[in-house]
């Protein structure tokens, strides 16, 4: 059953545009007994079919497959297998960050035996009151598609079932075929057709014609009209459409965390980020727009700003979007299709339309004003240690117009979406759907996997690097060469920023000796000892290339003696912990204890109440 798994696997193909390739592009895996003579013989008798790919962390190798495949615009994927037990159940982070940003990946899970013959076996989790259960049903929740092969022939429609999720534009993420260490053994005999070519095609379909006549009224009739771009624009490589549009309408673009790149920073219709961690231009028009396009957004709660970034009473949604889950959202009119497709539509229709002379002079007045703030964070000269953001514009300034920047949690996303320069459509990859600390370095190997021709910078915290850091050695094995810039603030900064202004003073979020029995808030620790911590050393020890920089200067020197470095670079710097890149108009809720003994935290209580009457419904 194996054998012919990783048979069918390799002969599946994908079909876009013309274009036709492999789907699956390899297998990462780490073997025990419940893989180990199913799929892990079936990829070694047989490597010309698939390359195998060894990993150091399970949950890493699916951030590395979900990197891969966002790169590659969800046309090609990796699958991931591991033992049953604690392997299997170390790739449910993956999945479910995979699933939660629409990303495919295929995860081969061994289970305990079909027959059920040896229970209980070594890693099976007992359940009194069902003896069909496993550790994997935890996929279930996580998977948009799970299947338990019992027996060798249900692998054929299990199997085609796998890849209609995969390479489905509305319904992907991760797709879960759990296999039992038995099974995998077995012989069938399979129909000689089950391992023939097959090519999947990904169509564009267009939303209904009266739909798109409906938007086209609505866009027509309005005074201040915004563009928000999610990562649908850049799967369905639509960033051209959308320049084109924005020209040909002067209708300004807001970009959220996936949608970042949808168009070049310096075009003239391009106000940045949007939300919580938005720019000040997107920010302001967001809260004036009578019209919101939205193109490819789920519209989670950092692109609305907790409902509060859409202050116009009489603002309409129009969402253009794959999924029809997400077109109905905030009571939009749905465009339930591709967005590539539908925006030449919407262009073709809005022919000789323009926003108002007045409108595009505010809009390109705020577009000015930011791009001077961003230069100021980026040489603010801070002292005695750099702030954060004159990292990110280090990294900006040194890096190519083709290189491509990876992130995912902590302080750093929100600082890459306000002030990242982007240039390439490609050029920003921030895991933000789930935000997974530890996604960082894993999901920059599959960027760099999917695209070796462009360079990787992948910027990481302490906090997340300590998490996840292992596959350095897997980058130096595969000769993957990543540039990673690892910013120590000396703890959890970003959530001790959110403590502190919660009231709750960084309560627990700072790398400090444990001082009068308390892990306290950081006035408390501010002088304390630090913790004889080495990340630079425990990088060199990885087999990675490490600079140690204490200033910026030292940091762009070290950006440009890494260009002529063939391996894994580390770039170790320290920042200020408390020099943050200011909120511009977005607001995030979270909620603050409506009864507390701490005058801060009463004073934070009665500004989220103030918060809270800025949120609107969307109908």
């Amino acid at each position: 059953m194996a054998q012919a798994l990783i048979r069918f696997l390799s002969a599946q193909h994908v079909e876009r545009d013309g274009s036709d390739h492999r789907f699956i592009a390899g297998c990462f895996g780490i073997f025990g007994h419940g893989n180990l003579t199913g799929v892990g013989q079936a990829l070694a008798q047989n490597p010309e079919l698939m390359t195998y790919y060894q990993a150091r962390n399970e949950q890493a190798m699916v951030h590395a497959a979900a990197g891969f495949a966002k790169m590659r615009n969800r046309l090609q994927i990796f699958a991931c297998t591991t033992s049953i037990g604690p392997g299997a159940t170390n790739m449910i982070t993956g999945a479910a960050a995979a699933t939660t940003n629409r990303i495919p990946v295929l995860l081969l899970p061994g289970d305990v035996f079909a027959s059920r013959r040896p229970d209980p076996v070594l890693q099976q989790l007992e359940t009194p009151s069902r003896g069909d259960i496993s550790v994997n049903d935890t996929f279930i929740p996580v998977s948009r598609y799970f299947d338990r092969i019992q027996r060798p022939e249900q692998l054929v429609p299990a199997a085609l079932a796998a890849m209609r999720v995969l390479t489905s534009q509305a319904e992907t993420g991760a797709v879960t075929l759990a296999l039992p260490q038995d099974v995998q053994t077995e012989a069938f005999d399979y129909p000689a057709k089950f391992f023939d070519r097959r090519s999947w095609h990904i169509a564009r379909p267009l939303p209904d014609t009266g739909a798109i006549d409906r938007a086209t009224a609505v866009i027509r009739a309005a005074r201040n009209p915004l563009i928000v771009a999610g990562g649908g624009v850049i799967y369905s490589e639509a960033s051209e459409a959308l320049s084109k549009l924005v020209e040909h309408t002067r209708i300004p673009v807001a970009e959220t965390q996936a949608g970042k790149g949808s168009v070049p920073f310096d075009h003239p219709g391009c106000l940045g980020a949007i939300g919580t961690t938005g720019t000040l231009a997107a920010n302001r028009i967001a809260a004036k727009a009578d019209v919101v396009i939205g193109v490819g957004t789920r519209y989670t709660d950092f692109t609305t700003a907790s409902h509060t970034a859409f202050q116009n009473p009489g603002v309409d949604f129009i969402n253009v979007n794959i999924a029809e889950f997400d077109s109905h959202k905030l009571g939009g009119l749905a465009l339930t299709g591709d967005a590539r497709a539908t925006l030449e539509a919407l262009d073709d229709r809005l022919s000789g339309w323009n926003a108002d002379e007045g409108y595009v002079r505010e809009y390109e007045q705020l577009r000015t004003d930011w791009d001077v703030e961003v230069t100021r964070l980026y040489n603010l000269a801070h002292q005695p240690l750099p702030a954060q953001s004159e990292v990110v514009g280090a990294v900006n300034e040194l890096s190519g117009p083709r290189d491509v920047v990876v992130c995912a949690a902590g302080s750093l996303p929100g600082d890459l979406h306000k002030l990242w320069r982007t240039r390439d459509s490609k050029g920003y990859h921030v895991e933000y759907g789930y935000s997974t600390m530890g996604y960082e370095i894993a999901g920059g190997l599959g960027v760099k996997l999917a695209d070796p021709s462009r360079e990787v910078y992948v910027m990481v915290g302490d906090g997340s690097y300590l998490m996840m850091a292992q596959e350095i050695v897997t980058s130096i094995q595969e000769h993957v060469k990543l540039t990673i810039i690892l910013v120590d603030n000396e703890g959890f900064a970003s959530i001790g920023g959110l403590s502190r202004s919660k009231g709750s003073g960084g309560f627990g979020t700072r790398y400090r000796y444990r001082e009068d029995g308390s892990l306290g808030d950081d006035a408390a620790h501010r002088h304390g000892k630090g913790l004889p911590v080495d990340l630079a050393l425990n990088a060199q020890g990885f087999g990675s290339h490490v600079f140690r920089a204490s200033n910026i200067e030292e940091l762009r020197d070290a950006l440009v003696a890494a260009k002529k470095i063939d391996r894994t670079v580390v770039i170790y710097i320290p920042v200020d912990r408390y020099e943050a890149v200011p909120d511009y108009d977005g607001w995030w809720e979270v909620p603050v204890a409506e009864v507390a003994d701490s005058g801060e935290v009463k004073k934070a209580r009665e500004e989220h109440v103030r918060g809270l009457e800025r949120r609107r419904w969307h109908l």
